[in-house]
């Protein structure tokens, strides 16, 4: 099989994995930081079992270390900002206000990896966001959704910068092993929230904490961040557009949420621009 379509199915079945984050952040019935510290720690349990058994090496050199803690924390404010989206909204707004991601990714990848600016990536940034405009149900700065959909952005922007980030190491390591760093520390540093949110219905939302740990963190995201090492950031954030799609499928048959109409335009605009992208990186 050829290589470039080897990574592609591999980055596709992580796409399967990680879309399934926002029906199960909306199932979880927690304060969104409780929730991430706990993906987090359930998450790290299980990835530490995948390295044990792959017997994949822990060990990173300490001037990299600087830059896994630094992504680690970006990961975390995206994680719960994310969260906090997808409480104030549903699961297609959450997703689609996160995935304006490939816009900034690629005007800020020139600029923190000294890239080569590619206008025609930037052309398929345009669709996406294009996309996502018809997606979105009527814009009224009043209401909840509004605000689900800005800090949305917010999230959209310290995923990018921790990608970006993650490009730089990720040549020298395993993925398995960024990842599980990157849990690692989020779970320690977010052991205060414990004390400062309330915790008591936490054994009711087990089950959904569990396959949030296990399905999208441990398996679909260690898959994705492994994916760097074949593809450019940029490649990648449009190519992961598919995500709100699939997203909202998974929403559809788990919590009967229905989308608009227009999610039709949309939709087939942002799945447009994943083919286009996923065409031109086998052919490279």
């Amino acid at each position: 099989m050829n290589n470039n379509i080897k990574y592609l199915l591999q980055f596709n079945l992580a796409m399967v994995f990680m879309s399934t984050s926002g029906t199960f952040g909306r199932m979880i019935e927690l304060p969104p930081p409780v929730a991430i510290w706990a993906r987090c720690f359930l998450g790290g349990i299980f990835l530490l079992i995948f390295l044990k058994i792959f017997k994949v090496s822990l060990s990173i050199r300490k001037p990299h270390f600087r830059i896994v803690f630094i992504s680690s924390v970006l990961l975390g404010i995206h994680w719960i900002t994310y969260f906090y989206a997808l409480q104030l909204s549903n699961v297609a707004l959450g997703m689609l206000s996160l995935f304006t991601y490939p816009i900034m990714t690629t005007l800020l990848e020139p600029i923190v990896l000294k890239t080569k600016f590619t206008y025609f990536n930037l052309f398929l940034a345009i669709l996406v966001l294009i996309g996502i405009f018809f997606l979105v149900p009527e814009f009224s700065i009043e209401n909840k959704y509004t605000i689900g959909i800005l800090i949305g952005l917010a999230s959209a922007v310290f995923y990018s910068l921790r990608n970006l980030l993650m490009k730089k190491s990720i040549a020298q390591y395993s993925g398995m092993t960024l990842m599980f760093y990157q849990l690692l520390i989020n779970a320690f540093l977010l052991i205060p929230v414990l004390f400062i949110f309330e915790t008591k219905n936490f054994e009711q939302q087990i089950p959904p904490l569990l396959a949030l740990a296990i399905i999208t963190t441990a398996m679909g995201h260690t898959m994705f961040v492994m994916s760097f090492k074949k593809f450019s950031v940029t490649a990648v954030s449009i190519m992961s557009s598919v995500q709100p799609l699939l997203g909202m499928v998974f929403a559809y048959f788990m919590l009967n949420e229905i989308p608009a109409n227009k999610t039709l335009i949309g939709g087939a605009l942002i799945l447009a621009t994943v083919i286009a992208e996923s065409i031109r990186t086998v052919k490279e």
